[in-house]
């Protein structure tokens, strides 16, 4: 069956042709010469390192980009594109890395302002529920977006896409804020989406899932094509060398190890959330060494974002002990106070949170170091220091930027990933809390991280690491604990923790329970 699925796709006349498409800023060629064949009932992965050139590509698809040569066809007509919404006119869709929602609006009035307005906003409702029913990804139209977890900011960027009736679809990194599960159906609509006889172009840096669902791949590297293939027959790792040009290094633990004296701990935390709609903290306690990496796993919107908070002094907590930091209880204390004590964060939304947009990379580095990084003197801004924190970033951690000290929107969304942690590692701090460290990048930038974060905790630190891609704990983690409805499961060492195990977990199956609402939850999940 997949064989004569193979020739019809084939045989089938390319919806999308692009002829030596070029992107040049100034002398740097962010896109040289790519020649690309989209056809209709084909999922067509679209594979590179950070900087290789992929943003660049899919934007001037979209419209968002003028390309500075070449030609793009459309079924057999050659266009240029003035924006995207001659691009949507075409049936051109496109779900970015990045989600462009408007927090204070609910989800409907988001899904409005991408649409062309021909039907009235009760009509456009019902259809946004009746499509987001038809394709597992419901949406309650009526909620604001700001209480929405990840993974449900990411079902409205897909939903309003499919809402146009898009003949093809760019989708950015699609899976890099969904669990297992929700990455499962994700996979459940873009076969049906195939079968329906739309084109997908799909971007994605987890290799293992471009194989199973992808039917051919375009490889750029540094700005060009270097090759076309069927994933199918590849391996993860000749994939990954493609895309960088070598063998990745696998990730070790550094030899000879050793935990010491606890350095983060958490005394029966709890705590309300200020979103009315978020998740109650329910009586957290841990305790984590230094030299030692614990992993916190579960299904987005459990809490995982209102521990970060409290852990970090985003919420400040009424008995200071419930939160403390090389034995100085500090659950009182603000987020430049815990700095000082030796903590270093990095949350999950690195655009907006982790990094200021429209700041450079150097400012950005001031607004985290300046409490402990050597970067004020005096009561006076040492440049210098922070343009050297930019510097080592960059160079420790491979960021692709245009100039020394760019504003952190320029970034690629990898490339800005890297520089946000590698930011916090540098700083070679006493505890380290981070979410979601590899969102986004590839697998050569990913090791990179995952190997800086073993290499931290050899060198005595406390790692505190939050994450949905099971694989990335397991590979890192001392020991694995699930946050499932505001409440921490048990630890489980590394050697126990499979995914069967940590996937019950994550449904609630195996937490102890204290009132009716989370036995109903845990019920629901399992069904």
């Amino acid at each position: 069956m997949s064989d004569v699925m193979t020739d019809l796709q084939s045989s089938e006349a390319p919806l999308l042709k692009t002829v030596g498409l070029t992107k040049r800023y100034g002398d740097f060629l962010a896109n040289d010469a790519i020649d690309i064949e989209i056809r209709p009932r084909q999922i067509h992965a679209l594979l590179g390192e950070n900087g290789a050139g992929k943003s660049t590509l899919v934007k001037t698809i979209y419209g968002l980009i003028q390309p500075s040569a070449g030609e793009m066809l459309w079924q057999g007509r050659s266009i240029v594109l003035a924006g995207p919404s001659e691009a949507r006119a075409l049936g051109i869709g496109m779900v970015f890395q990045h989600f462009s929602l408007f927090e204070n609006l609910d989800v409907a009035e988001n899904v409005a302002l991408g649409l062309d307005g021909r039907e009235s906003f009760k009509e456009m409702s019902a259809r946004l529920t009746q499509v987001s029913r038809d394709y597992g990804l419901p949406l309650d139209p009526r909620r604001q977006v700001w209480q929405l977890s990840v993974g449900e900011r990411q079902r409205i960027e897909i939903v309003r896409a499919l809402m146009q009736n898009p003949k093809f679809l760019i989708l950015d990194e699609p899976t890099a804020v969904l669990t297992p599960q929700e990455a499962d159906q994700l996979f459940i609509v873009l076969e049906r989406l195939k079968a329906e006889g739309r084109a997908i172009l799909y971007i994605s840096h987890k290799l293992e899932e471009v194989k199973r669902l992808c039917d051919t791949a375009t490889i750029l590297r540094a700005g060009r094509k270097i090759a076309t293939c069927n994933p199918r027959t590849e391996t993860a790792a000749s994939l990954a060398r493609m895309m960088v040009g070598t063998a990745i290094a696998d990730v070790r633990p550094a030899p000879g190890r050793r935990t010491t004296v606890p350095r983060l701990v958490v005394n029966d935390l709890s705590l309300a959330s200020e979103d009315p709609h978020g998740v109650r903290l329910k009586h957290i306690s841990l305790e984590l060494k230094g030299g030692e990496i614990l992993g916190i796993a579960g299904v987005a919107g459990n809490g995982q974002d209102e521990l970060f908070a409290a852990l970090s002094g985003e919420r400040l907590l009424k008995e200071p002990g419930t939160i403390v930091i090389d034995g100085v209880a500090c659950g009182h204390l603000s987020i430049t106070e815990r700095r000082k004590l030796g903590a270093a964060f990095v949350p999950e939304e690195r655009l907006g949170h982790a990094a200021a947009p429209r700041m450079k990379l150097s400012e950005n580095a001031l607004l985290t170091g300046h409490a402990a990084g050597g970067m004020v003197k005096h009561g006076f801004v040492d440049i210098q220091a922070t343009l050297r924190t930019v510097d080592r970033a960059t160079e420790t951690f491979d960021v692709r930027k245009a100039k020394r000290d760019p504003e952190a929107a320029s970034l690629s969304g990898g490339n800005l990933q890297k520089f946000v942690v590698g930011r916090e590692i540098l700083r070679n701090p006493a505890v380290l809390v981070v979410n979601q460290p590899t969102w986004g990048v590839d697998a050569g930038a990913a090791a990179v991280i995952r190997q800086a974060l073993l290499d931290l905790s050899a060198s005595g630190c406390a790692v505190l690491v939050t994450s949905q891609d099971l694989d990335e704990l397991i590979e890192i983690s001392d020991r694995i604990a699930v946050m499932f409805h505001g409440k921490l499961s048990a630890p489980l060492a590394r050697a126990e923790a499979t995914r069967e195990k940590l996937g019950l977990l994550m449904g609630g199956s195996g937490l102890q329970h204290d009132d009716a609402e989370l036995r109903e939850a845990a019920h629901a999940a399992r069904a």
